[in-house]
């Protein structure tokens, strides 16, 4: 039986009192729908001594529990009981994150909340709020972008639980979103989303690898490098194109021009990632409905996980991949203020 600590109770508390009508709805239906996950959860202990359990759950079950060990005890993780839990949602996606940014701007529109702060993105547990919330903002002239989110983490509040939606996931993927998560727990910083997940990013590629390294697996070892390959190159393609949209939108052209310009960048993109996608083999079908979503919004979204990456790789490179002093020195750079923080980042790299 999983119990909600008392602090999270004060918490929700003050969000009702504080919130206004328009909030409201917002905060009651994220509270209901992680109360949901976590009524679901049951420690993976019982999982795998259930004999209505079957054999590949228990398989996959059994592997996530050693990813999690390897958090702690190699990687220098929290050990606590999150991912140590197990819950089927009978979903693809736990919950579904609205990106937005205006029509000739790739600054994001922020939502702020008690707790974690201004974020960009709002995230929803049932996908109908979400394009909701999509076709207002559309309306209202934004670009828009929803994605489903396989896992997301409390930051240690809550002991967050391993989910259908990422277990039968390939193994360094599993590792990856385990280490990603549990990396929020070690470093956040209030309203500042590019380098939450920046951190959280550096902290899981360096995972993964030390991961797959311990495994001894030459197969293994040869589809994460690809893997990785390819994700460097889908990350420099559209980050690429992000630097010519920020010039585009930062010039004194007018709005015409701009438009026409976005138009050329975006047909661009979209090649550019078509090219990729046929020398990886990816299904046509599932590429082209990839490809009609991009917009400023979806560069904004790939930025949030991707912005920091290069200098807190820098950073963890600095201290000889020391990961302990890794986490401290990024732990200074949250303490700086913004802009003191931008800087830093930047002189790193």
């Amino acid at each position: 039986m999983v119990t909600i600590p008392h602090k999270v109770y004060v918490v929700i508390l003050g969000a009702l009192m504080v919130t206004g009508c328009a909030n409201l709805g917002y905060y009651m239906q994220s509270i209901s729908g992680h109360m949901e996950v976590m009524r679901k959860s049951r420690p993976i202990e019982d999982w795998l001594t259930d004999p209505g359990t079957s054999p590949q759950l228990a398989q996959r079950l059994g592997l996530g529990v050693e990813i999690r060990d390897f958090a702690s005890r190699s990687l220098g993780l929290p050990d606590n009981d999150s991912y140590r839990l197990y819950a089927d949602l009978d979903r693809a996606y736990v919950v579904w994150n609205v990106f937005a940014a205006p029509e000739l701007s790739l600054q994001p529109t922020q939502w702020c909340l008690l707790v974690v702060g201004c974020v960009a993105y709002r995230g929803y547990y049932a996908q109908e709020d979400a394009e909701r919330l999509a076709r207002r903002l559309r309306a209202d002239g934004l670009d828009v972008y929803v994605a489903g989110v396989p896992a997301y983490s409390t930051l240690g509040w809550f002991d967050d639980p391993l989910l259908n939606t990422v277990i039968e996931q390939p193994e360094v993927d599993l590792a990856a979103l385990i280490f990603h998560e549990l990396a929020h727990q070690v470093v956040f910083i209030k309203g500042d989303s590019a380098f939450n997940e920046s951190f959280a990013t550096v902290v899981e590629n360096e995972g993964v690898r030390r991961w797959v390294a311990a495994r001894g697996n030459p197969d293994q070892l040869a589809t994460y490098r690809l893997k990785q390959q390819r994700r460097q190159q889908w990350v420099d393609l559209v980050m690429g194109y992000r630097a010519r949209l920020a010039e585009v939108y930062g010039s004194d052209a007018d709005v015409v021009s701009q438009r026409a310009q976005k138009r050329q960048l975006f047909d661009g993109l979209r090649e550019d990632l078509r090219y990729l996608w046929r020398a990886w083999g990816v299904d046509e079908t599932r590429a082209e409905r990839y490809a009609k979503s991009l917009n400023n919004a979806y560069v904004v979204s790939v930025g949030t996980y991707y912005e920091h990456v290069p200098a807190l790789e820098r950073l963890l490179a600095i201290h000889g991949g020391d990961l302990a002093a890794f986490y401290a020195a990024a732990g200074k750079l949250a303490r700086l203020a913004h802009d003191e923080r931008r800087v830093a980042l930047n002189t790193l790299l």
